[in-house]
């Protein structure tokens, strides 16, 4: 009589570490998320050539080759509004597959901000990968004066013009500036760029003028160089505290800041002073941004975000960035969620101030919602 057979337990301990093994790579994928898209579209809500669709090629350049599957990226010009018609039909028609981000600019957040009646998107609803902060410069004709003192004195007591694009776009907290400095300055809108502006000062139809950074750099310079420009104030840049200092561009500049809080009784507690704030925060140190919907898978986003991190550290893009935008260090992730969310949070007492501001001031009527 044959003994019957034992059956080993060694066989079905292997069959579960084989089976166990045989999980992992299905688990390894699914914790990596969603995969990155083949190809990305950037909606550019603005024409061809200007300053945000440069930005936005320059950047898709550098995160197409940061991310590691090296996704194409499409430019996807949606000009009208003033940027908001293009913002409006991404809020409406973008998925959160990853595949559409927007790349938006000050003109974008300040309609936004000021709850106009054409703005059909909301902020809330996406999440940013990356802001680009830029700064700016004051300047006068050198009839004003060479010192700080001096030029302001003159400035408050000779009327003078700034051409301005509209009271609601990228100057408005410039002219917030002189206003709360007490400077005789009146705009004159309807430029069709701060270019069209600086030339207004080259005629001499202009007695002040402001350009942002890499305008600056370029056009203001040799005007400087050439003693038909006086530089007076930056606007400085926001540090992580949320607190404007100076620009690391403009050193020796002092800042809008410090001039008003100078002033006897001024204090950053004051009503300008907190609407000022919120626009330079919207409009300045995240002037440009690329944004995501907030229902993009969480490891997707993770990895978009990592991507632009990794150009932190990348020293060929920050020698390029800082040919393209100045010497300002790009604001990521979870740090330009923060700030964002801050500074698109306007009240409605102070967003009643601003358009009471600019009627009673200038004349400007701003329908809101």
């Amino acid at each position: 009589m044959h003994a019957k057979p034992k059956l080993s337990r060694m066989p079905c301990r292997r069959w579960w570490i084989v089976f166990a093994l045989a999980l992992l790579p299905l688990v390894a994928e699914a914790d990596d998320g969603q995969p990155t898209p083949d190809t990305l579209t950037w909606t550019v809500p603005f024409g061809v050539g200007g300053g945000t669709d440069v930005w936005a090629r320059f950047m898709s350049h550098w995160m197409a080759r940061s991310l590691p599957s090296h996704p194409a990226i499409v430019i996807d010009n949606v000009p009208g509004g003033g940027s908001i018609t293009g913002t409006n039909l991404f809020y409406t028609r973008a998925q959160p597959n990853g595949e559409e981000m927007l790349v938006t600019s000050a003109s974008t957040q300040f309609p936004a901000m000021l709850e106009d009646p054409r703005v059909r998107f909301d902020y809330a609803k996406w999440t940013p990968i990356i802001a680009a902060p830029t700064g700016g410069v004051v300047y006068v004709q050198p009839r004003f004066g060479k010192e700080t003192g001096e030029i302001l004195d003159n400035l408050r007591e000779e009327p003078t013009k700034f051409a301005m694009q509209t009271p609601t776009g990228l100057e408005m907290p410039v002219m917030l500036a002189f206003d709360m400095l007490g400077l005789a300055v009146e705009p004159v809108f309807g430029m069709r760029s701060r270019g069209e502006g600086r030339l207004a000062f080259e005629r001499g139809e202009a007695g002040v003028d402001f350009q942002t950074t890499s305008a600056y750099f370029s056009s203001v310079t040799p005007l400087v160089e050439s003693g038909q420009a006086v530089p007076l104030f930056s606007l400085g840049v926001m540090n992580e505290e949320g607190v404007i200092v100076r620009d690391p561009a403009f050193p020796d500049l002092p800042t809008f800041s410090e001039l008003y809080l100078a002033q006897p009784g001024a204090s950053r507690d004051d009503v300008a002073y907190e609407v000022f704030h919120k626009f330079f925060a919207s409009g300045y140190a995240l002037q440009k941004l690329l944004l995501v919907p907030k229902q993009v898978d969480a490891k997707l986003l993770a990895r978009y975000r990592d991507g632009a991190k990794a150009l932190m550290t990348n020293e060929d893009f920050l020698a390029a960035a800082r040919q393209q935008v100045g010497p300002y260090e790009p604001v990521v992730g979870e740090v330009a969620a923060r700030q964002l969310a801050s500074a698109m949070e306007l009240s409605d007492a102070r967003r009643q101030w601003v358009v009471d501001w600019l009627k009673d001031r200038y004349g400007v009527r701003v329908v809101t919602r």
